[in-house]
């Protein structure tokens, strides 16, 4: 009587102990060209995905999913300085007149893109939702004359359950 895996087409060989192993093997995947961004999505869903990096491992969906993630964060990369060079006036003219002020603009929208592309992207869960805070609802109200408290309510998705409420007070002097 063969078992479900060899009507599968599945074999097995004999190993020295004499037991029988099956021969299982990974589907074939493509060729990975993934840089940064992918690299950075791997170890981000097999830290805090454990399951999603199995099954994209076992269904050979891993490397194009890692390939897609870097090429579309590399576009969108690219995109949002672009865009952001433009809104704030970082052009060739600024870099004329004061090379240091145009250097650290440059910093400050390639960061401010890269921060925007790691929390649409790479930090994604399996709907392509942001996993940071959904939203943010403050309540400022005075206590006293010296401090006002400010109770800032949000759902948090980072760590915790879908729909968590967290509460923190804050002291503003």
């Amino acid at each position: 009587m063969k078992s479900i895996f060899e009507e599968l087409g599945g074999t097995y060989t004999l190993g020295e102990d004499g037991m029988y192993y099956p021969n299982l093997e990974l589907p074939v995947e493509e060729e990975p060209h993934y840089g940064k961004y992918g690299r950075m999505r791997m170890n981000y869903i097999k830290e805090h995905r454990p399951g999603l990096y199995t099954e994209l491992l076992f269904d050979g969906k891993l490397v194009s999913h890692l390939n897609d993630i870097d090429d579309t964060a590399r576009q969108r990369m690219e995109l949002l300085t672009r865009q952001m060079q433009e809104q704030h006036g970082v052009n060739e003219e600024l870099k004329a007149l004061d090379q240091m002020i145009w250097v650290g603009a440059c910093n400050n929208i390639r960061n401010a893109a890269e921060e925007i592309v790691l929390n649409e992207l790479i930090i994604a869960n399996a709907k392509g939702e942001s996993l940071y805070t959904s939203w943010v609802q403050v309540l400022s109200f005075p206590l006293n004359p010296s401090w006002t408290e400010v109770v800032l309510t949000s759902h948090q998705l980072v760590g915790k359950l879908e729909n968590a409420e967290t509460q923190i007070l804050v002291k503003l002097l």
